[in-house]
């Protein structure tokens, strides 16, 4: 029954999807919310906690700001539903999850490796 978790939310094909990801990539260039999002990376000055605290709403806000469009709630929910929508065609469609991987990199930092150096973590990357 997990194909059905988003029933509330757009049924968007994979095109569908792509155009509103680009929507959402697209606004985050906007002078206005760069702007937003440079203040609030400023504000959390690289602690976690306060990324979580500062950036994260205002990410949220933007995206929500875009996809209400689409069918989405504009809540913290309807983010969430549109983030797993793009997650499900990331596996199917490599442009989806390049651009996916970008609007992440727009508001989440880099993950350093930990400090006794790469290949220690058990973790494959590919």
């Amino acid at each position: 029954m997990a194909a059905c978790s988003q029933a509330g939310a757009a049924a968007l094909s994979a095109d569908q999807a792509k155009a509103v990801l680009a929507e959402v990539i697209k606004a985050f260039g906007s002078p206005e919310n760069a702007q937003r999002m440079d203040e609030a990376r400023d504000n959390a000055c690289n602690d976690m906690g306060k990324m979580l605290q500062f950036l994260l709403p205002v990410a949220t806000q933007i995206q929500q700001d875009v996809i209400k469009a689409y069918g989405f709630s504009s809540d913290g929910e309807g983010v969430l539903k549109f983030a797993r929508l793009i997650k499900s065609y990331e596996s199917q469609d490599p442009e989806i999850a390049s651009m996916s991987g970008k609007l992440k990199a727009l508001f989440l930092p880099p993950m350093a490796l930990p400090s006794h150096g790469p290949g220690t973590g058990g973790v494959a990357t590919s």
